[in-house]
Parts: C-alpha cells; structure tokens; sequence
C-alpha cells in the first residue's frame, strides 16, 4: 500500500444519481498520481434510505467497477466520509482500497471465514459487521475474534429503520455446497479479515465519563447487579448518581441518563484520570429491583467483574477523539523528519488536503447512532475533528447500532482504523 486508496461519498433523492457522483469521484482519483490506479476491494456504506434497493445499487457499482472483486460494507441510519456525515438523508459512500490480493478473504454466512482458508491464508485482523438481531451476537463476535490470530476485530452492528442489509461478495467464490449468493445478506456476521501484510493500526475512543469511583461486583445474578463493594446495588447507584426516589419524576430522567461501564476482572477499567480506558463497555441500566436493591443491566454481569457509573459527556468524548487521533499519527509519523516534510506536513493538514508524506492510505471510522454531529455540537462536528487531526485522508464508516473493537461491542463509542500506506 504505497498510494491513496479512491473514494467518493454523494446524496440524492435517487441512489441512480448518488452512484454516479461517487464513480465520477473515484475514477478521477484513480487516474491522479498518488492514488492507487489498481484497486480490487470495495467498501460500501449506505444509509438505510437506500436500503430497499442494496442489491440494485451493489448489482450496479459492480457492473461499473468491474476490476472490483470483492465487496463488503454495511447500511447505517447515517454514513461518514472524510469530512462530512449523512444523517437522515439517502446518500452511499465507497473506498477501493488496493491491497495484496493474498493478504485478505471477504467473509460471510456462504463464505465464512476459516483459519488457514484458502492459499495458506491466515487472518490477524477483521474488519466486522453484524446485525443487532443475531442470537448471542456478542458471543458470536469473541468467536470471530479467536479465528484471527491477534484477537483484533473492529467495526459496528448494522443500524436500519428499515432492512438490516450487509454487503459481502469475494472473488474466490461461495462455500460449496451452500449454494449462490448475489451479496446482499441480513442477520449473522460479514466483512473482511486481512493477513499479517496488511498493516493496520486502531484505537477507540470513548463517549462517557464515570461519575463514580471504580467498584467491584460482589454479587450478580445473570443480567442483575445485587452487590457492589458488599453493599446493596441500588443503594450504591442512588449515592453515587446522586438521585433521590422522593422526588420520582426528577429520579426517572437522571436513570435514564445514567449507564453502567463494565470492564471484566483483569480489564483495563481506567485509561486516563477522570475517563474510561479501552477495556471499559458501556451498557444501559433497564430495570430497578427494589425487592433485591438490584440493578439490572443489559449485559451478563458476573461476581469480580469492576463497574462504574457514567453518563455521556460531550466535552469528554471530543477530547478523547482527538486524542485518538493524535496517537495513532504519533504511531505513524517517523521519529525523525526533515524540515521540509514537516513543513509539508503542517500545510497540507491545515488546508485539509491528501498529504503526499501521509502515512494514511485510507481509514475506516464506526461511530455511535446516537453520536455524529448532533452530539459534537453541529452538522458533521464529529468527522470534523477527525479530518483536522489526521489531514483529508480517504475515510468512509458509518454510524452503528454497536461498535465492535477486538473482541468486544461497545456502546457510545468511536472506532477509528486506518491502513498504513
């Protein structure tokens, strides 16, 4: 990966139009010094506006793109590119990212993904996603996470007021005897899984902040918290959320505002004072048991595992988007650099445009539905932030029902993962 890999992003009321914006996008790149020129992989996001004609559209961008052979992607309620974000509007957005064709596998339920599948191929990374509606989805996720060879997934759970669809079509072919697929699929999981050649770097970034000290879960049954730090739930959750049952309708709206972060037992609970680290899921609280003082949650809990309660904190999860960002271009840029690579550097990124020294090739950005710019404070606030931190690299994502980073699915979060050029 030595160039930018073409992307394009577009809306229209007709997906016919939004595609063509995007192939006019990414052929003119295609044909510019410094983009890649022989692309095979696809990645589409769509919003689910488009999602009644997912098959139309991919059917399309595939008789379009013919040097195309592999597609995956998925439908979100908003998409993302570099700069820009589509909430509540139709609009689709592509990448063509040119990697060694021995160093990734589409996967899918007619193609699923097995170690040592195919050509000695070995997975070490996959890109993820899956819908929402799956049995046991979490489950299933740490399963895939143990196929790769470091445990790193990363991507997001399906988002849709319609259909649930993901994208997911190889050139290598189906499973035989699992019969034809045209690409299109709902429920289960799809993606990408990429080779130990395929350098990838990634980290999350969180969007709540405990509001309560780290304490330990002295007592749970299945999905209900009954002890914490020996003393009843509820109890706890009251102090440390300072909420008061005397006054029921101010107690309601301060619940609904509160979230449990969960972190297992040998997890990483706390990254940076006052926020959560990258081990930390978020989880909601759906009922009280005032019988028991429990607390239930929406998640399995367990005896040993650490909490704390925290509620989403705009400040908080911009501060900690940038910071993301500022790690992985510390993780990329050379130690050493000349003047004038640095002052190329600094221009290019103040002017927001594809740097010729980037260590970017493209980047994939899953965020929270419930983040974007309406949290951050203004129409594609979030995506903003990104592109100031990292330059005008070519990003595509979506916004996700649940975000998957290594083997777990995070709520209220961002997962941001780029390829090294």
């Amino acid at each position: 990966m030595k160039q930018l890999f073409p992307f394009g992003h577009a809306t229209h009321p007709q997906w016919q139009m939004a595609a063509g914006l995007v192939l006019a996008q990414v052929r003119a790149q295609m044909a510019l010094h410094g983009y890649a020129s022989s692309p095979t992989l696809g990645l589409l996001y769509i919003t689910d506006h488009y999602a009644p004609f997912a098959q139309d559209i991919l059917d399309h961008l595939g008789a379009e793109l013919p040097e195309i052979t592999d597609w995956a992607g998925t439908v979100g309620v908003g998409i993302a590119s570099s700069n820009v974000e589509y909430f509540d509007e139709p609009a689709l957005a592509v990448m063509l990212c040119e990697l060694p064709s021995d160093q990734y596998r589409v996967f899918s339920g007619v193609a699923p993904l097995g170690t040592g599948q195919g050509m000695g191929f070995e997975p070490f990374t996959a890109l993820v996603h899956a819908d929402a509606h799956t049995p046991e989805v979490t489950e299933l996720i740490a399963e895939m996470a143990g196929r790769t060879a470091t445990g790193y997934l990363f991507g997001g759970l399906a988002s849709s007021r319609t259909q649930a669809v993901q994208f997911a079509i190889g050139g290598n072919g189906n499973m035989r005897g699992q019969g034809a697929a045209r690409g299109v699929f709902s429920g289960g999981l799809s993606g990408v899984a990429f080779g130990e050649g395929v350098a990838l770097v990634s980290r999350v970034t969180q969007g709540c902040q405990p509001v309560s000290a780290q304490r330990v879960i002295t007592g749970a049954d299945g999905n209900v918290i009954t002890h914490i730090d020996g003393e009843s739930a509820l109890d706890v959750l009251l102090a440390d959320a300072d909420i008061s049952l005397d006054d029921p309708e101010e107690a309601m709206g301060r619940l609904r505002a509160t979230l449990v972060g969960l972190t297992a037992a040998q997890g990483d609970a706390v990254g940076r004072t006052g926020s959560f680290g990258a081990d930390v899921v978020v989880r909601h609280i759906i009922g009280l048991d005032l019988g028991r003082r429990a607390v239930a949650v929406a998640d399995r809990v367990s005896e040993g595992m650490r909490m704390a309660f925290c509620r989403r904190n705009a400040q908080a999860a911009r501060a900690d988007l940038m910071r993301i960002c500022a790690e992985i271009r510390e993780e990329l840029e050379p130690e050493e650099m000349s003047l004038p690579v640095a002052a190329a550097l600094r221009e290019h990124v103040a002017e927001g445009a594809p740097n010729p020294h980037s260590h970017i090739a493209g980047a994939i950005y899953v965020s929270c539905a419930g983040r974007g710019g309406p949290h951050f404070g203004g129409p594609s606030a979030e995506l903003q932030i990104v592109r100031r931190a990292l330059g005008d690299v070519p990003l595509v994502g979506f916004f996700a029902g649940g975000e998957i980073a290594r083997h777990h699915l995070y709520g209220y979060t961002g997962v941001l993962t780029v390829f090294r050029s």
